[in-house]
């Protein structure tokens, strides 16, 4: 595996070897040991699956607040994102500021997003499908969001008029959310 630092402390591409021939390919999409080399401690306790049917659906930005945080470790199975971290830390360096990743099944690049961190991603083709694994459990009551659009923080999302839930269009400015981290 190869492990590329992002401009986002904590923030890490990850590029599984992949090992491939006629009859298609073979992978280690996660290997503990390798991440523990690679100064990565992370112990994941939940995998999610998601599918987004048409381009241009935006997911996020979301996070769980408190002692409900998540790092995710996510990659995209099927189709292409932008996949998009944001550092929602208030006394971080680097607080509002952002990095996005093309995330493929042709690329299989994954990106490692700790605590701390918004989260979001917008499809680049119909019918994606979004693997993350979470070290922590969900927790509705953690659950919460910032507006895609914000303009503190600026992501350039490539889109005008993106898919979005009636959650995220309603998710707060950042200068509106009490509780970050």
């Amino acid at each position: 595996m190869k492990f590329t630092k992002t401009k986002l402390e904590g923030v890490v591409i990850i590029e599984p070897d992949v090992f491939g021939d006629n009859r298609g390919f073979f992978m280690e999409s996660w290997n503990k040991k390798k991440m523990l080399e690679a100064g990565l401690d992370y112990d994941f306790v939940q995998d999610n699956h998601s599918k987004s049917t048409v381009k241009g659906t935006l997911r996020g930005i979301h996070f769980q607040k408190g002692d409900k945080a998540q790092a995710k470790l996510v990659r995209c199975v099927k189709g292409s994102v932008l996949d998009v971290a944001v550092d929602l830390r208030r006394n971080s360096p680097t607080f509002k500021q952002w990095v996005g990743v093309e995330l493929s099944e042709e690329n299989k690049k994954q990106l490692l997003i700790p605590r701390g961190f918004g989260h979001g991603f917008v499809t680049l083709t119909d019918d994606v499908e979004f693997l993350y694994k979470a070290d922590n459990y969900y927790a509705p009551e953690a659950d919460a969001g910032v507006r895609w659009n914000d303009p503190e923080i600026g992501v350039e999302w490539g889109i005008e008029n993106p898919v979005l839930s009636e959650k995220d269009k309603k998710n707060p400015f950042l200068k509106d959310c009490k509780e970050l981290f």
